[in-house]
């Protein structure tokens, strides 16, 4: 690895949808599949501010406790199972790694120990990169409701520098939550623009450090 690269952290910990994987829009399209025959209508923006970065259930708990008028959860929780068979049948179809991200995460396992810190569960996060191949860079994961309490808790990231022996971790994230469960850990953040930066601003921030 590059010693322009070599910084004061001793760990990264990477959110997973948005960053490590473009997985976003794939979420949205496959919640508004099961959603509008609920009567819930999702659009872009909204999605953007209100549903990214917290974990499916909150998203269908809240979704169905807004609906005018609003859905019983027994009546929502159906979607919700159906959403993470279509999301595992088109991830498997188009894997959402970007070739540089990838690359970047090569290199950097050469020098820092790694981790993939997200509130979806471990089979959309793990196994999506197992898959592709690179699932050995990652000496951690900690997914969906393994840590204590969700982003924007702390917990998720304490957790995964518990589970390093990281005392000075760098995360990498893109949403609300994400940063302000970075941030209340006490660990510097990065926020990503977009999946598709995030090789070039990781790169940025570390020769900066």
């Amino acid at each position: 690895m590059s010693s322009a690269l070599r910084t004061r952290y001793d760990a990264i910990l990477f959110d997973f949808d948005g960053v490590l994987a473009d997985t976003e829009p794939l979420h949205f399209a496959c919640w508004r599949q099961v959603l509008e025959p609920l009567g819930i209508h999702l659009n872009w923006p909204f999605y953007q501010e209100r549903c990214i970065g917290v974990s499916d259930r909150q998203m269908v708990e809240r979704l169905a406790a807004e609906r005018i008028p609003p859905l019983p959860l027994d009546q929502a929780m159906p979607a919700y199972h159906s959403k993470l068979g279509i999301f595992r049948a088109r991830i498997e179809a188009n894997p959402p790694f970007l070739p540089e991200t990838v690359a970047l995460v090569r290199e950097l396992h050469n020098i820092y120990q790694l981790a993939v810190v997200s509130s979806s569960g471990r089979g959309e996060v793990e196994e999506p990169i197992e898959r592709a191949g690179f699932r050995d860079c990652f000496q951690s994961f900690v997914c969906g409701k393994e840590a204590v309490n969700l982003k924007p808790s702390p917990d998720p990231y304490l957790r995964a520098a518990e589970l390093l022996g990281a005392a000075r971790p760098l995360v990498v994230e893109d949403s609300d939550a994400g940063v302000e469960s970075a941030r209340a850990a006490r660990f510097d953040v990065l926020r990503v623009s977009s999946a598709e930066s995030v090789a070039r601003e990781v790169r940025n921030w570390l020769k900066r450090g």
